[in-house]
């Protein structure tokens, strides 16, 4: 049986949401997953396979995946790997694909891993959710781009098929690894 690992790096949840689901797909396919955040990461030594998924906060990644991936880069390449970005921009037709998505691009630009497998999700906008902080800059945001500004909005951008199709290209690549 092979083990996975799914690290996330999420704000409000949506991306730990994500890889539960995902979890899932993958515990169907009769794969061992273990889910961990990005800052307790278990030794990635102990997986035939890791998938690292973070959400965009105020335009950017967390930091600690751009840490985690610099002192781990050889044991991520010696593995079946992946990356997936989520975010509220995602929800765009024209900005839900790794080479379309701007944040998939500036993560590209700045790391030096190439993962294998790459995927774009949309986010989770659910106003009440937030500080009154991040509401107010969110609404901005989404008043610029022509997104709902209602206070009590609450939407799920997140396509599930296309979650469920990376686990399954994720759990396909390591048969395809260990057949290289």
């Amino acid at each position: 049986m092979s083990k996975t690992l799914l690290l996330y790096s999420s704000v409000h949840g949506q991306t730990r949401k994500i890889c539960d689901v995902m979890a899932k797909q993958l515990g169907a396919l009769g794969q061992q997953v273990t889910m961990a955040a990005i800052d307790d990461a278990p030794d990635l030594a102990d997986f035939d396979r890791v998938a690292i998924g973070a959400s965009i906060r105020h335009g950017k990644h967390n930091p600690a995946v751009f840490d985690y991936i610099r002192q781990h880069q050889q044991q991520l390449e010696s593995k079946a790997n992946g990356f997936f970005s989520v975010s509220l921009v995602a929800r765009k037709p024209e900005k839900n694909t790794p080479e379309t998505n701007p944040y998939m691009q500036a993560f590209l630009a700045k790391t030096e891993w190439k993962p294998k497998q790459l995927a774009v999700f949309g986010g989770n906008l659910d106003y009440q959710g937030y500080g009154a902080m991040d509401r107010n800059i969110i609404r901005f945001i989404m008043w610029i781009t022509k997104g709902p500004t209602d206070p009590n909005t609450c939407i799920e951008y997140t396509d599930w098929g296309k979650v469920q199709e990376f686990a399954e290209q994720l759990a396909a690549q390591t048969l395809i690894s260990r057949a290289g």
